[in-house]
């Protein structure tokens, strides 16, 4: 690519070359025109001088020495020759003339026939030998009259003179002044051009630097800066330059300081100061959108799959981890690995899950940083350590303990470094996810205690309002059956009225204990109202029901309760019905049970009564 002083000389170069041509070819056009002009005034002149010898040497009776007229005319300085031609109406009256007067030429007979004279260059436009051939017309007007002695018409054309003359001098001579014009413009051109380049000369160098210190600058170094080399609007614009670099380096330092405080870390030293700046604000746009969008999920797994999201997505690392802490158990639960949901614990040992103070970044609130040393928490897995595997642990604080941890596992030497450099921005997502996950939990806990009952710890009925169409959802998803159980503790207002009601609540939360000991986990227990409770048995059909159901009124019948200083024998009544056999809808199978609930009563209480279709005969008395 040219440059600019090369541009704009190779133009003045060009602009002069044009103008040098130009005025050669003007000069040399304007030499010929004036040489032609020259020899035709020349020879104009001499034929006329001719015209008047040869009618001297006619009046005077000389016209047959005019042989050395010619002659002697010719031998005149610029003339080469000098001839005469015979008209037909003088060679009818006098008859032929001279040997060199009766061999005209196409030209003479030219003159001859027109009575025009014809000025030309002999041999071509180039040619140094100039040619006149000038008519003798006969007239009897003037001093002479022609007509006295030829017998002619009024302007007859009676010869006709020649003349060829050299211009050769007069080509020469405008070589020369030519020549000389064009060396007085070379050298003019030369001078402008040096003059030109030296006027240039501050302005490139300028702007060479000005290009120099933008390809640093788009590089992130705005540290160059450009000469003041003179005090017009070159120097002007170094000026104006070098003030808008430091300008920027002042600004991006400024924002790159305050972005640092925003992720706490130090801002770094060396580096692209641009595209690190751009770098790092993109990055926190990116962490304010996810905060957004995380505070718009409806639960806390939901922002844990969004964390997991981050670090796979965002900062691609492919082994991670994330444990959220439960306080109130003291367990850590598993919510993430590698982008699996609940999967079970990999890169740390199980122990953590029932222990978690065995992770050291919750014993300690602070970052567990392997890198360097592995060992430095024994609770990270045997086989990825010998597998060379390190990590990085960052715990997300939530009113001052930690509430979850993100584990990164790293690699390759590649992974450690992306680890220390992504680290301030992804404890920045850490940061804005620790209120929304407290939150969340918080939010979490509160409907859970909606939906539990305050006395027993068993769920209530609201829970059973909300989650009956996810109970049989997951019926229909599974093809399995479920029972209900409805079981109501006999004569249970006596002992309200007898004992009081604080022992009747003592019993009904002995009572909530006897049916957890008689059920799974999964089975859900359920206060439905006063000393009415209902048991949905998951993956069970009302066979295997009814042998739960028996198992659990034997169990109260067996068990005593404390009711002060005496101890209480009760009994309970239970009925069961299943879906889907017994109904297609969740709420008419609850129906049938409280049927079957309402027959063990009837029929003497103490019993388990599984639904039959004759126990819907007749409800209308319930």
């Amino acid at each position: 690519m040219l440059r600019l002083q090369t541009k704009t000389l190779l133009a003045l170069a060009s602009v002069m070359l044009t103008l040098t041509l130009v005025i050669t070819l003007a000069s040399l056009a304007s030499f010929r025109d004036f040489s032609i002009r020259a020899a035709t005034e020349h020879t104009r002149t001499a034929a006329e001088m001719i015209r008047v010898a040869l009618t001297e040497s006619m009046l005077n009776g000389t016209m047959h020495k005019r042989d050395s007229l010619l002659q002697r005319i010719a031998q005149v300085d610029g003339l080469d020759e000098v001839r005469v031609i015979r008209g037909n109406l003088v060679e009818e009256q006098f008859g032929n003339g001279l040997a060199i007067e009766t061999n005209p030429d196409s030209i003479d007979f030219q003159v001859l026939q027109t009575g025009e004279p014809v000025y030309t260059l002999i041999g071509g436009r180039l040619s140094p030998e100039f040619r006149a051939t000038i008519p003798y017309v006969a007239t009897s007007k003037g001093d002479v009259n022609c007509l006295n002695c030829h017998a002619v018409p009024e302007g007859s054309v009676l010869g006709a003179v020649t003349l060829t003359a050299s211009i050769d001098h007069m080509r020469t001579a405008a070589i020369m002044t030519v020549s000389a014009l064009i060396l007085a413009v070379i050298i003019f051109a030369l001078i402008s051009l040096a003059f030109l380049r030296r006027m240039l000369q501050p302005l490139v160098t300028t702007a060479h630097e000005i290009e120099g210190a933008v390809k640093k600058a788009k590089e992130g170094d705005f540290s160059v800066r450009v000469t003041q080399r003179s005090n017009d609007e070159i120097g002007a614009i170094a000026q104006h330059f070098n003030s808008l670099a430091d300008g920027i380096v002042c600004k991006l330092t400024e924002i790159r300081r305050n972005v640092a405080h925003l992720v706490q870390s130090s801002p770094r030293q060396k580096g692209d100061l641009l595209a690190d700046t751009a770098e790092t604000v993109s990055g926190l746009v990116k962490v304010a959108q996810f905060k957004q969008a995380i505070e718009e999920d409806e639960t806390s797994e939901e922002v844990f799959q969004r964390i997991s999201e981050v670090v796979r997505d965002v900062f691609h690392f492919p082994n991670y981890s994330i444990y959220e802490v439960d306080h109130n158990r003291k367990v850590i639960n598993t919510m993430d690995v590698d982008g699996i949901a609940q999967a079970p614990t990999y890169w740390c040992n199980p122990d953590i899950n029932e222990k978690c103070t065995a992770c050291r970044a919750v014993r300690t609130g602070h970052a567990i940083d392997g890198r360097e040393n592995s060992l430095i928490c024994r609770s990270f897995s045997i086989e990825a350590r010998q597998s060379n595997r390190t990590y990085l642990c960052l715990p997300v604080i939530q009113s001052g303990g930690v509430g979850s941890v993100v584990q990164l596992v790293l690699n390759t030497p590649a992974e450690v470094e992306q680890a220390e450099a992504a680290r301030p921005l992804l404890e920045s997502y850490l940061r804005e996810a620790a209120p929304v996950l407290q939150a969340k939990r918080l939010m979490a806990s509160l409907r859970e205690s909606t939906l539990n009952d305050a006395m027993t710890g068993l769920r209530n009925r609201r829970f059973l309002e909300e989650y009956s169409d996810t109970l049989v959802n997951q019926c229909k998803r599974r093809e399995s059956a479920m029972t209900l159980i409805m079981l109501d503790l006999d004569y249970f207002k006596t002992v309200n009225d007898t004992y009081g009601h604080d022992v009747g609540d003592t019993i009904l939360i002995d009572l909530a204990n006897i049916f957890k000991a008689n059920v799974r986990e999964s089975d859900l227990i359920i206060r439905y109202g006063g000393e009415e409770f209902l048991i949905i048995l998951l993956d069970t059909d009302a066979e295997a029901g009814f042998q739960v159901a028996e198992k659990i009124r034997k169990a109260v019948e067996s068990h005593q309760f404390n009711a002060g200083s005496v101890l209480l024998n009760k009994t309970i009544s239970a009925g069961l019905a299943d879906f889907p056999n017994d109904g297609q809808a969740f709420w008419q199978v609850l129906k049938f049970a409280d049927v079957s609930l309402y027959a063990a009563k009837d029929g003497g209480r103490n019993q388990v009564v599984r639904f039959t279709p004759d126990l819907w005969v007749g409800t209308e008395k319930y």
